[in-house]
């Protein structure tokens, strides 16, 4: 089974892929934060594209909490079908924005300072992660991107199963996905090192790729 040594290799593969973007002054960079930070930066460097983040956060099970039925982002949400005319989950799922939205507005001013979002008219936006699972996360990401009126979406992806990206392909006007195993249990196990990355270093991270 092949694997990425860590999200930096990741990143360098997606380079070749994307290289038709290097320099242009309409492309931009949103990462997902926190892990693909680590990405972003590196290709951000590598395309000499600036890096931005947007913020989205899974909603819980209301009994399992490391199951995701959604996700959200500070103006969307976006929530599993079957989940969506059970009994009760709109008061849940409305408790759960309000939390995810507040941890939203205090993760953009820890992470921006000074610095206001990246104007996406008109622009050209890859968006990266450093995998899709359910693909939850992200297609709330893109939903909210496309609020923006980009000219054009792609999302880039080391690795999903096919299920999810077929959604996210829907969603976007391309996606890059340098792997796409038939197995599928979690993003962490086509990594040899899949640390978790804390605020401090993906701040680093995006403050360094903008200087």
């Amino acid at each position: 089974m092949r694997q990425f040594k860590d999200r930096f290799d990741a990143a360098q593969q997606l380079v070749p892929p994307l290289l038709r973007y290097k320099n242009d002054p309409n492309a931009v960079i949103i990462a997902i934060p926190r892990g693909a930070l680590e990405l972003g930066s590196v290709l951000s460097k590598e395309l000499n594209v600036p890096l931005d983040v947007i913020f989205t956060k899974k909603i819980p099970h209301p009994t399992n909490s490391e199951y995701a039925i959604g996700a959200a982002s500070a103006e969307h949400m976006q929530l599993d079908e079957p989940f969506r005319h059970v009994p009760g989950i709109n008061e849940y799922v409305q408790g759960q924005l309000e939390r995810i939205r507040a941890m939203i507005k205090q993760r953009n001013a820890s992470y921006r300072a000074h610095m206001p979002p990246l104007n996406l008219a008109g622009k050209t936006v890859i968006v990266v992660d450093d995998g899709i699972a359910t693909g939850n996360t992200m297609l709330a990401t893109l939903a909210f991107i496309k609020q923006q009126h980009p000219k054009k979406i792609i999302v880039a992806l080391p690795v999903a199963p096919a299920d999810s990206l077929e959604r996210v392909k829907m969603q976007a006007d391309e996606v890059i996905c340098l792997m796409i195993p038939a197995h599928f249990r979690a993003v962490s196990q086509f990594y040899q090192h899949f640390p978790q990355v804390e605020d401090a270093t993906a701040i680093t991270l995006l403050q360094e790729a903008n200087k």
